[in-house]
Parts: structure tokens; C-alpha cells; sequence
């Protein structure tokens, strides 16, 4: 029988039940799936909630819904206001589009420009200013003093709060014998509804967080420390100074642990992500993941459940992230080969490679720099391979043709 002792600010397991009946019919029903390859990978039972595929593409528009749902209809009559670069804008926005309310979004001036337009194509009114998200709550102070705007903070609200904890619910109701439940810490919206649901349903299960290491304010906030945090991080959705006044008490006492992930361990499972399940997820999104990887021996054997909480990343930094980790694994390779200048050498080249079922995917001739003899030439290939093995056969055919061959560890290099 579900134990509905954990009650905070007026959030328990009714209201987030209740908060799941609104929202029905409002919200993609996103699966929680098993993902047996990582399961497999790591030694475990793992299921990842696809939050990811929700509207607005996160998990923000379920509890922007359920704080627009709350408001008077004089709020409505004159609009709300909110400061945020990414998700919960973005969330915001497109439900007030469909309620027919004023929104305005306050955003630091080095948004990315793809955030800030679609932000803007919900509707919303954009105010750039400033170059952080503190910055901009001074701006949204100053519009609701001038305008009366109704402020929807982006985590330190219950009902917010209260509408990102119905995933909660949808997971333990998808795999109710899970031993862990991994969560995404910026705030702490996130992670306090789903925590609250969770502990009344199942009060043995053990909910970890996951904040970034470059970010680590929730954690910090805890242990009484100072705040220290700042730099750039794959996983700017968790990228928050200063965590909630309702978040923090409610991390502190269900909150079994908190994980640290660096950026390498973010950047491996975005890209692990799609590699094995196919799925486009943010730096944030792919925290949980980021963290098993980070600390896999903790959850050896046991059943995890994931909160893939948000798949908005910008296409260029995707498909550098994915090129990098062809690179880290060894199935793209950067080999620079000296070469007398003369007619045939980079036929001869391109068809050793072949023999060897390597792939090449660029080619670069250099002839004309200085620190090449005139006589000579220098050409880098990047070949893409089926690992290192492959490429040591590859590079040891060529070198089997009298070529001298230098591995280039930098695909990025053009010297």
C-alpha cells in the first residue's frame, strides 16, 4: 500500500495525482523503455523515461501547464512572465499560446539564436538582456512592477513542481520494482515533484540525482557551502546557480544521493545515447546516463530507471559530439603519409585502404608549404575504420608500401 506520508509546501502524492488527471489528454504519454544494450553494457537492468519526446521536446510543459491551469483569470487577462534560455521558455511559451495568454520570456543576450526563435514561433514576447539568467530576473522585476505580469519561475513553484512529479508516478507504474531512480538536478523542480511521488508509492526506493560538476549548486546548498559554480557545460539545462527556497528541503530529506558528472562523461553519453538506443537527447537528458557510467559498479545488478528529461541540442553540437566520439573509439582515423610527388602515389594510396575495407572520408594534398620539401608531399586521410585494430592493419599495409605514416591524434589539427 502506497505510504503518502512525504508532504511539502502543500505538494504531496493527491496533488501530483491530481495535477496527472489535468494533464491527461494534455501531454504526450512519453514510454518508459528498457534499453537492453546499455543494460547489457553496464551489468544491469536499466529503464529510461523518453521525456525527451514530450511536447517542446522536454519535460517542462507538463508542469507550465498545471501553473497556468492555477491562475486567476485576471493573471490570464494580463500575462505571465518568466526568465529562462531554454526548456522551460520554450514550454511556457507554447502553452500560453494555447491558453491565449500574453507571455513574455526574458532571456540573457547570448541565448543561441535557434532557442530564441523557437521561443519566439510559440508567441512569446523575447526580452534579451544581460548576460546571465540573473541578470534577466532583474529585467522580469522591473516588467512586473511596470506591468503586473504574473511571474511562473522556472522550478521554485508548486505548481510546477507538482506537474513534473506525475512522471514519477509513470514510471513507478511502468517498472514498480526499480532500486534506483535517477534524476537531472538544476533547480531541483524536477527531482523534488519526482521525489515525492516516488517516496509515497515506493518509500525503499532510492532516488539519485545528478548535477553537473561544473554546476554543483544543489549538492553544495546541502553541505552549507558557498556557492561555486560557472563555465560552459554540454548540459545547460542543469546549469543553475542558485537552487529553489521550496526545492532545497524537499532534495535534503528524499534525496538518498547526489552524482557529480564531468563534462567527458556527459559528452560519452549523449553519443552513447544514439549509438545504442537511437535517441537524440541534451546534456541535461543524458545526465542519468552520465552518471552510470560515472559510478557503474554502484548499480551493478540492479534495476535502474533514467529521467531523460529533454532532447533540445543544437544539431551542429550533436554531430560534433558524434564525430568525437568516432574519433575517442578509434573508428575515425587521421593518418598524414609522406609521398615522393609523382603521378599514381595517392591512387596507391586510396587502393592499399580499400584492400583493407577502410573508408575514406576526406583527403587533403599538401604540396606548397614550406615545410615540405619540393620534391616531396605530404597527404592526410581521415579514414573511418571498424576500430583500432583495423587501424593498425590498415596503417601497417601502408607502411608495407615503403610510405612513412604518422598517426595525426587531432582530427582537428590542419598543420
Amino acid at each position: 500500500m502506497a505510504n503518502e506520508t512525504p508532504e511539502f509546501h502543500g505538494i504531496d502524492i493527491k496533488r501530483i495525482k491530481s495535477s496527472s488527471e489535468k494533464l491527461f489528454g494534455n501531454i504526450i504519454p512519453t514510454p518508459t523503455i528498457f534499453a537492453q544494450s546499455l543494460s547489457k553494457l553496464f551489468g544491469l537492468s536499466l529503464h529510461l523515461k523518453l521525456e525527451n519526446l514530450q511536447l517542446t521536446s522536454s519535460f517542462k510543459s507538463r508542469g507550465a501547464f498545471i501553473a497556468l491551469q492555477a491562475l486567476s483569470n485576471e493573471s490570464k487577462k494580463t500575462g505571465v512572465i518568466t526568465m529562462s534560455a531554454g526548456n522551460h521558455a520554450q514550454a511556457l511559451a507554447f502553452r500560453s499560446q494555447q491558453e491565449k495568454i500574453k507571455s513574455i520570456i526574458v532571456m540573457p543576450e547570448q541565448t543561441p539564436f535557434t532557442k530564441i526563435s523557437k521561443t519566439k514561433s510559440y508567441g512569446a514576447e523575447i526580452v534579451l538582456t544581460g548576460r546571465t539568467l540573473d541578470d534577466a530576473k532583474s529585467k522580469v522585476e522591473q516588467l512586473i512592477n511596470e506591468n503586473g505580469f504574473h511571474f511562473i519561475h522556472p522550478f521554485d513553484n508548486p505548481n510546477i513542481i507538482a506537474g513534473q512529479g506525475t512522471i514519477g508516478l509513470e514510471i513507478i507504474e511502468s517498472v514498480p520494482d526499480l532500486d534506483y531512480l535517477v534524476v537531472p538536478i538544476g533547480g531541483g523542480g524536477l527531482i523534488s515533484g519526482i521525489s515525492i511521488a516516488a517516496k509515497s508509492i515506493n518509500p525503499e526506493l532510492k532516488i539519485i540525482g545528478v548535477e553537473s560538476e561544473l554546476y554543483p549548486s544543489m549538492s553544495r546548498s546541502i553541505a552549507g557551502l558557498s556557492p561555486q559554480s560557472g563555465g560552459d557545460t554540454l548540459a545547460e539545462g542543469i546549469a543553475v546557480k542558485t537552487v529553489g527556497t521550496l526545492t532545497k528541503p524537499i532534495v535534503e530529506n528524499l534525496v538518498d544521493e547526489i552524482i557529480l558528472v564531468n563534462e567527458q562523461q556527459i559528452e560519452w553519453a549523449i553519443s552513447a545515447m544514439m549509438e545504442h538506443q537511437r535517441l537524440i537527447v541534451e546534456g541535461a537528458g543524458a545526465a542519468g546516463l552520465a552518471a552510470i557510467y560515472a559510478s557503474h559498479e554502484k548499480f551493478k545488478n540492479k534495476t535502474i530507471g533514467i529521467v531523460i528529461c529533454g532532447g533540445n541540442i543544437d544539431s551542429r553540437l550533436l554531430g560534433t559530439i558524434l564525430n568525437r566520439a568516432l574519433i575517442s573509439d578509434g573508428r575515425l582515423v587521421r593518418i598524414r603519409i609522406g609521398i615522393s610527388d609523382e603521378p599514381g602515389m595517392l591512387a596507391k594510396i586510396a587502393h592499399s585502404i580499400s584492400l583493407n575495407h577502410g573508408n575514406i572520408i576526406e583527403v587533403y594534398h599538401q604540396r606548397l608549404f614550406y615545410n615540405v620539401p619540393a620534391k616531396l608531399a605530404k597527404i592526410d586521410v581521415v579514414i573511418e575504420t571498424r576500430g583500432p585494430d583495423h587501424s593498425n592493419d590498415i596503417i601497417s599495409s601502408l607502411r608495407t608500401l615503403d610510405f612513412e605514416v604518422q598517426i595525426l591524434d587531432d582530427y582537428f589539427r590542419t598543420d
